[in-house]
């Protein structure tokens, strides 16, 4: 799907690329990857996932736990 730089995208053709993308976040791509793949920023890729009706997956990352207080009962 050829996505031209700085042209709005509306009606069918954003119905249609708003489905692509989603199948593809579906599949695991992150949004930052989508949106480097189609040379568009973050915010106009979430915009579509969220039109598609795309549960968005929590962000994620390092899950580090917290240390214990100082001086905390073990």
């Amino acid at each position: 799907m050829e996505i031209r730089p700085r042209v709005r995208i509306v009606g069918a053709e954003r119905h249609q690329l708003a489905q692509h993308l989603a199948s593809r976040y579906q599949a695991g791509e992150s949004v930052r990857a989508l949106s480097l793949a189609i040379g568009r920023s973050y915010g106009f890729v979430h915009t579509l996932l969220e039109e598609a009706s795309v549960e968005l997956r929590h962000r994620g990352g390092n899950q580090r736990s917290r240390p214990a207080a100082a001086g905390a009962a073990k």
